[in-house]
């Protein structure tokens, strides 16, 4: 009988560690928005799954604006934000907390000559007062200006640094940095700008007043054109079990060699 009840007591205790285990472990955590944050949440899903066995982490890249849009209407846990919330969407009960810092590539056609352009340059090259490689140290050709669509973080964020805001006069407005990596690849008279995380081979990235926009100019500041990776949360209503520990993860210093792995530079 004491057998039996040990062998009794010993399958209850297994039960409930499994029991402990799985409520530990499982759930969902959700995020949505960037594009340009592509490769740095991607990283740090795909660590926090592996320390976590059992939870689920999804990445919905629909644009800055559309994912803090989704925050809002509670379509998703994490909202990601490649610029700092504007007044209004902080006045709507939205906190964003700054995961790391990214450069904005400004990029060419691996044929095109021109390797340095200064902010003011640039401006005016986006703004079409400069329409004509010629007038900025390439060939005679007429530049093609590739951007991103309207709600961009990126489009905000280059905007804003180069005083361009609502004055880019561009020939195509795309929906993801990749896109506008392809079209500038495909293109020698094309001239865009995508994340530093996300530039690619195909293209080139130039220097700004001399700088090259790697992670060291990001971080010292030299490199001028250049914006936050935001995590957009409500405000007061707390976060999910997991989702919470996804942002405890992702905002401590253990995340910092992930995040400079995926091209940013770590807030913390």
């Amino acid at each position: 009988m004491k057998k039996f009840a040990s062998l009794m007591l010993v399958a209850v205790l297994a039960l409930s560690v499994m029991a402990g285990c799985s409520q530990k472990t499982s759930g969902t955590v959700t995020t949505d928005g960037s594009t340009s944050m592509e490769k740095v949440i991607g990283a740090l899903g795909e660590a926090f799954m592996e320390q976590n066995g059992g939870v689920t982490f999804t990445y919905n890249p629909t644009g800055s604006g559309s994912g803090i849009q989704a925050v809002l209407e509670g379509r998703c846990d994490i909202g990601l934000s490649s610029r700092n919330l504007k007044e209004e969407e902080s006045a709507q009960g939205l906190t964003g907390t700054v995961l790391a810092y990214d450069g904005i590539a400004v990029i060419v056609n691996p044929d095109n000559p021109v390797s340095d352009l200064d902010v003011d340059t640039i401006a005016k090259i986006f703004t079409g007062e400069i329409t004509n490689w010629k007038d900025a140290g390439g060939h005679d050709a007429e530049i093609v200006l590739i951007g991103r669509e309207a709600g961009s973080g990126t489009r905000d964020g280059f905007e804003s640094i180069t005083g361009t805001a609502d004055n880019c006069q561009y020939r195509q407005e795309l929906t993801s940095t990749g896109d506008v990596i392809t079209a500038v690849s495909q293109n020698p008279d094309a001239i865009g700008y995508a994340s530093l995380a996300s530039v690619k081979d195909t293209v080139r990235a130039v220097t700004v007043g001399g700088v090259a926009p790697t992670e060291d100019a990001v971080k010292d500041g030299s490199y001028v054109i250049q914006r936050p990776f935001v995590l957009v949360t409500k405000t007061d209503t707390p976060l999910s079990e997991q989702a919470q520990k996804f942002f405890d993860f992702a905002t401590s210093p253990d995340a910092a060699e992930l995040i400079s792995g995926a091209g940013a530079v770590a807030a913390n």
